[in-house]
């Protein structure tokens, strides 16, 4: 039997959209500590796997909270309050849980996956000094796994959320629901959530309605339910599946002609985030010259820098992921 979650007008004047970091990196963690491949996120799996390990993140708080069954504790993805908080701004919305609810996440957590583990008993016994702790992890995380990628994992999230903006502004708020996932439709004021196994009502749901696309929630939307919060809809995003494809690059020769040989080299590079010393070694540019570049790149908001343990990861921008392809769009 499929949740129910009816709408009132006021409920469907609420709805929006929001992109959250939270639930990227929730979803990107579980993925990430099963283990597994997948035909989608295997690149990024394979560099971000080595770096988690090192930092002991395959062992930590994140393990105990973020479990391979489907439950995650509610409280790590607080509903935005905008339509794209920062993670500082959703850390925050974490550190500021009240400790029942905290307790009450870590109750449920027990009843439907088992005894918590050593650090989940201190986080349930403090809660308020124990979630600092359980934030410095997931900025930890955030840093290693996700901050160079998120111009890339943004894109792709907002151009679904223009997609869906001009369905509503085209067809109405109907076709919307009914085209968001096959398990999702709309119908006489009912949303009905096939894959969702636990009851869903207005009486246990706050008002209107935050649709989040996700680049890492696999096939299934997840759903989070915390009144007075809005209930939350995470659903896969559209184009994930070319998420991680290399941008054509033949267009490179214009970029040269204003930014130089050697700066467009590195951004052609940095198709993946790399270290200095990597992109020394790939280009045969000296390190000292590698870090000048870069220098000049990053102030000029092509690039970003991330700490990643002991090194430092540069990444593209949007802003240059948008200028190669324009480029290339030019070439042709």
């Amino acid at each position: 039997m499929p949740a129910e979650l009816a709408f009132s007008a006021n409920d469907l004047a609420q709805m929006r959209f929001a992109v959250s970091p939270m639930w990227e990196l929730g979803t990107s963690f579980k993925l990430l500590n099963s283990g597994s491949a997948h035909p989608v996120h295997h690149r990024w799996l394979d560099q971000v796997r080595p770096r988690t390990v090192a930092a002991g993140l395959d062992r930590g708080w994140l393990t105990e909270l973020i479990r391979q069954a489907s439950y995650v504790p509610d409280f790590l993805n607080p509903a935005p309050t905008g339509p794209a908080p920062t993670l500082g701004a959703e850390l925050a919305g974490i550190l500021a849980t009240p400790a029942e609810r905290v307790r009450r996440d870590l109750d449920r957590l027990q009843r439907e996956q088992g005894p918590l583990g050593p650090r989940l008993r201190t986080l349930y016994a403090q809660p308020a000094t124990q979630l600092v702790r359980v934030a410095e992890e997931i900025q930890t995380y955030w840093e290693l796994a996700l901050a160079p990628y998120w111009a890339r994992i943004r894109a792709v999230l907002d151009a679904d959320v223009l997609h869906r903006a001009r369905q509503v502004a085209e067809h109405g708020a109907v076709h919307l629901l009914n085209d968001l996932h096959a398990s999702v439709g709309w119908d006489d004021n009912v949303l009905r959530l096939a894959r969702r196994t636990n009851p869903l009502s207005r009486q246990t749901a706050g008002a209107g309605l935050l649709l989040i696309p996700s680049a890492f929630t696999g096939a299934v939307p997840l759903t989070r339910v915390m009144p007075p919060d809005p209930p939350q809809l995470a659903y896969p995003a559209r184009g994930i599946g070319s998420l991680w494809e290399a941008p054509p690059v033949a267009g490179a020769a214009a970029v040269a002609a204003v930014l130089g040989r050697s700066k467009t080299l590195l951004l052609t590079e940095l198709e993946t985030p790399a270290s200095t010393t990597e992109l020394a070694r790939r280009t045969g540019l000296s390190a000292p010259a590698v870090s000048q570049h870069l220098t000049a790149l990053r102030n000029a908001g092509l690039t970003s820098a991330h700490r990643a343990g002991r090194s430092v990861l540069y990444a593209r921008t949007a802003v240059a992921e948008s200028m190669l392809a324009a480029a290339e769009s030019d070439r042709r």
